[in-house]
């Protein structure tokens, strides 16, 4: 049992997980994660440089689209400063690869994720649900013009096939951050971007002809942002609002607003972890092979402290974050309308 305070519940819980040894840095782990995912690039590549002029890329753009996305994951480790002791270690790994491993800029992402970390499911704060091509709360929607909403009442039915333009709207996202102040740091990731795009292009467009390469990078760019989404969608969607008028502690602010998704293994390198959403959210820097450990302590804490803990199967998580998308998106415009 906990100590049934509410202000020192995280307290309690953090103590056991720094006993238990969980919040330590795992160097082998990591060692083993940077070789594997490695070796997996350099696979893609003999095999870009083997079938050459082949329709068979596009099986090779699949397998891309695979490997760019565990980059990100690791890159997310990097960014909450799981894999190294010092900050500056973690950073040099994090913008290799961002920038030049995945082509988008890792300061963004980070300052972006922070406030996500910070404020989860807080409608004016999170900005992954910040209002766009898809609103995510009734707020969003009522605020929304009469030819938006038309489009919101299906957004439920649009959601995959919009994951396939967020690699797209990734680097854009990126490109309109750096621009904004040009200091050093940001002109060095715009630099690193820029050679990332120009090794790509020039490796695809001199190996394939004009046609299979718009094709490829399609296919890559495409399944890469639906890889990515799909691992991130089930984390959040769909579970309780939360702003800073709602009086609740740090423990139940990062336990409710996140969903865990069961499994197993292949589970855990599919999602990056992220599948371990809500022991990810209580403790950020913790390494990503500690999480599903961590996880028998915080349920049990949370089942003792009266914390609603939710976890689910991968495709339920999926089949809730829809109905909430359809849920919100046919809200009418005036809360009195039918």
């Amino acid at each position: 049992m906990g100590t049934g305070v509410r202000g020192s519940a995280y307290a309690e819980l953090s103590r056991r997980v720094k006993r238990a040894g969980l919040l330590d840095r795992r160097p082998g782990y990591y060692a083993g994660q940077i070789a594997v995912t490695s070796a997996l690039c350099a696979a893609g590549i003999a095999a870009f440089v083997v079938v050459g002029e082949s329709w068979w890329q596009l099986a090779v753009a699949a397998y891309a689209a695979v490997v760019s996305t565990q980059l990100g994951f690791l890159g997310h480790d990097a960014g909450h400063r799981q894999v190294f002791r010092t900050g500056r270690a973690n950073y040099v790994l994090g913008v290799l690869l961002a920038n030049v491993g995945v082509g988008f800029s890792y300061d963004w992402w980070v300052d972006k994720h922070s406030r996500h970390h910070a404020h989860p499911n807080d409608e004016d704060r999170d900005p992954d649900i910040g209002a766009g091509a898809l609103v995510f709360t009734t707020g969003q929607a009522r605020n929304r013009g009469p030819a938006a909403r038309r489009f919101h009442r299906y957004q439920a039915w649009t959601f995959f096939p919009l994951l396939l333009l967020e690699a797209v709207n990734l680097r854009v996202a990126s490109v309109r951050y750096l621009l904004v102040n040009r200091t050093r740091p940001r002109i060095r990731e715009a630099l690193l971007m820029s050679v990332h795009g120009a090794a790509y292009l020039t490796a695809v467009f001199v190996a394939l002809s004009p046609v299979k390469a718009l094709v490829f990078i399609a296919v890559h760019q495409g399944l890469f942002g639906l890889h990515l989404g799909c691992a991130f969608a089930p984390n959040h969607k769909g579970m309780p609002l939360l702003s800073d008028s709602d009086a609740a502690d740090y423990l139940r602010r990062q336990v409710l607003t996140s969903r865990n998704v069961r499994g197993h293994w292949l589970i855990d390198f599919a999602l990056g972890g992220l599948n371990y959403q809500i022991e990810h959210h209580l403790f950020p820097s913790m390494p990503r092979g500690n999480l599903r450990h961590a996880q028998h302590i915080v349920r049990a804490f949370c089942r003792d402290q009266h914390v609603r803990y939710v976890e689910t199967g991968l495709l339920s998580s999926y089949a809730q974050a829809l109905r909430h998308l359809d849920t919100v998106g046919r809200v009418p415009a005036h809360p009195l309308l039918p």
